[in-house]
């Protein structure tokens, strides 16, 4: 009685101590998020839908190659193919032991041949696409595209005891010299398949590739000592790199990197233009794709545009001079360009302190979105990453088992960059996949598993206070993963929404050279805020001593594994400073 009483005394004192804290939402407003599983799980055996976009494509403007259907990429022209025929599917194992089914690309344009075949997960529509190839060169004794001379088996099912539509093959094309295999080839008998009915590609026009996201394994974990199928994507990659990805899978069979290594393609031609859009075609881009953005109902702090910021008395500080603050003017000309962080120059609101507290809250009616245009994976694809520009990051929040906690300071700092970023095919502009930032990192999702609001617009969830984004509504606890502890995330819809498309500026495309020119304030590379001067140690310690010994502890280990940029002393560097920039996103 007495030791209950205690832990009774100890969360009262704790709620009051955190002046609102609240026991956690109920189950209906509190579902976790799983980040690597963002597909809706469904009693299906196998794939049985596939998907396609709300509305239909709109006509491109015309211009250049961009939605053209095929690519050179120097002797080798290649399309994409998205329509399959089932080769064979595995109804367990994998993530969320729901299996995969690997198929093989169909409806080959005339003179083109397979590269090889493709698989994905069975807890998503059919949702994908495969290069295939076709040799242009016009010479015989050097051509692009050859036979392989053989086949080795990498794998098969006869031996493992799982629910599967009988059993499967995969094969590895043995190459010719001087060529390499791009994609394996799966059947469903022990005979191998015909020499004719896959290409290996000239060595010159291939590049190394890597394994990325888990597709399937005979587990319902992740068994790296075991046989192990992923998605593939280029060892090289962001808008200066030439490596394109078929768009296959890649096998492991235990530690130690590809089983009968399988290489990607390399655009030889150099120049992406021809395939990118033009400045009308990305326009119809953004009216087509640009997400919804859904604010918390209880957010506090909102977006607003650079300029609004400006006008609204923002300064720039040096190092050395700081009691004598700059107005920056309204369109960022007299801040200091180029060059990289230095520690010398940041950003600051306004002294006063009402105007302070005022642009803290943003300005969701005039709040712009920025848009920056670039190539990726060798030009096969466009990716639309959309900037947004928050005056003020709000205090992080904790779940700590049965308790909700307000940090107080705890991550907050002046100014707060957030993006999405849209995958988008340079074949044909159908929307590929999204990118959702969040904090120093953020997930890649299918378009198949996505939320849309109008026609194939998107929908995004930005997180309570530190504006992360988020396919979902819900709370996610960023920590130690399988406990109940961790920072909150929380995501709802309200009335608090901004369409990324009504206020767009294109601020870079840098492959359409001087057409699109780019704000000052884009070229200031220094911080965009303050330094928050208080001792974060100090003020988490301060957490830990109204806590019981078990949330304590608890606590203690959540904070240690928590990188401190999440928890944020620091206002951040602009967009052109950040890595993801001119590099692929940081999934």
């Amino acid at each position: 009685m007495h030791s209950l009483v205690y832990v009774f005394f100890t969360v009262v004192i704790t709620f009051l101590f955190f002046n609102g804290a609240t026991m956690v939402e109920s189950s209906n407003r509190s579902l976790a998020y799983d980040q690597k599983d963002v597909s809706p799980r469904r009693e299906l055996v196998g794939i049985k839908t596939s998907f396609k976009l709300p509305s239909p494509l709109p006509k491109w403007p015309p211009g250049g190659g961009f939605g053209g259907g095929t690519m050179d990429l120097g002797g080798l022209q290649v399309s994409q193919v998205s329509t399959f025929n089932k080769i064979w599917a595995a109804n367990e194992g994998g993530p969320g032991n729901v299996g995969a089914t690997f198929y093989e690309p169909v409806s080959i344009p005339q003179g083109f041949a397979i590269l090889g075949f493709y698989s994905q997960p069975n807890n998503m529509p059919l949702f994908g696409y495969v290069l295939v190839g076709k040799d242009v060169t016009n010479d015989p004794l050097n051509p692009t595209l050859k036979p392989p001379t053989d086949y080795t088996l990498v794998w098969s099912s006869v031996s493992i005891n799982i629910k599967k539509d009988g059993d499967g093959y995969i094969w590895y094309p043995n190459p010719p010299d001087g060529y390499m295999a791009v994609g394996y080839i799966v059947t469903t008998s022990s005979e191998k398949p015909a020499l004719e009915r896959v290409r290996c590609v000239k060595f010159d026009l291939t590049d190394i590739l890597e394994s990325d996201v888990w597709i399937w394994g005979s587990s319902k974990s992740l068994n790296v000592n075991g046989f192990n199928v992923y998605s593939s994507r280029p060892m090289n990659r962001g808008v200066e790199a030439m490596s394109a990805p078929i768009g296959g899978f890649v096998v492991e069979n235990g530690i130690g990197g590809n089983t009968l290594s399988i290489s990607c393609l390399k655009n030889l031609k150099g120049s992406l233009v021809n395939s990118m859009p033009n400045l009308d075609q990305i326009k119809t881009l953004i009216q087509t794709y640009s997400p919804m953005v859904y604010f918390h109902p209880n957010e506090r702090y909102l977006p607003c545009s650079v300029d609004w910021l400006f006008q609204n008395g923002a300064l720039v500080y040096h190092k050395g001079d700081e009691s004598n603050p700059i107005l920056v003017d309204q369109n960022g000309s007299n801040l200091p360009q180029g060059g990289w962080n230095d520690g010398t120059y940041w950003l600051d609101l306004p002294k006063d302190g009402s105007s302070k507290q005022r642009i803290k809250k943003g300005n969701l009616q005039n709040a712009r979105s920025y848009f920056h245009i670039k190539p990726m994976y060798g030009g096969l694809f466009t990716d639309i990453a959309i900037w947004l520009f928050y005056p003020f990051n709000g205090a992080s929040r904790a779940k700590v088992e049965f308790i909700n906690i307000s940090l107080e300071k705890v991550g907050e700092h002046v100014s707060d960059w957030e993006h999405i970023t849209l995958r988008v095919s340079n074949f044909n502009g159908g929307l590929k996949s999204v990118f959702f930032a969040q904090h120093s990192s953020g997930i890649w999702v299918s378009a198949s598993v996505l939320e849309y609001a109008i026609g194939n617009k998107p929908v995004v969830y930005s997180s309570l206070n530190g504006h992360a984004s988020y396919p979902k509504p819900g709370l996610v606890l960023i920590g130690p993963h399988g406990v109940d502890i961790g920072l909150r995330d929380d995501m709802e819809k309200s009335d608090k929404v901004m369409d990324t498309g009504e206020r767009a500026t294109v601020v870079a495309a840098e492959y359409l050279g001087s057409i699109v020119v780019e704000p000052p304030w884009l070229n200031y590379f220094r911080k965009w805020g303050p330094k928050i001067q208080y001792d974060l140690d100090k003020e988490l310690n301060k957490l830990e001593k109204v806590m019981i010994w078990k949330l304590k502890k608890a606590f203690h280990k959540f904070v240690k594994s928590v990188p401190r940029e999440v928890l944020g002393e620091d206002g951040p560097l602009g967009p052109k400073a950040k890595h993801e920039w001119s590099g692929d996103e940081m999934g």
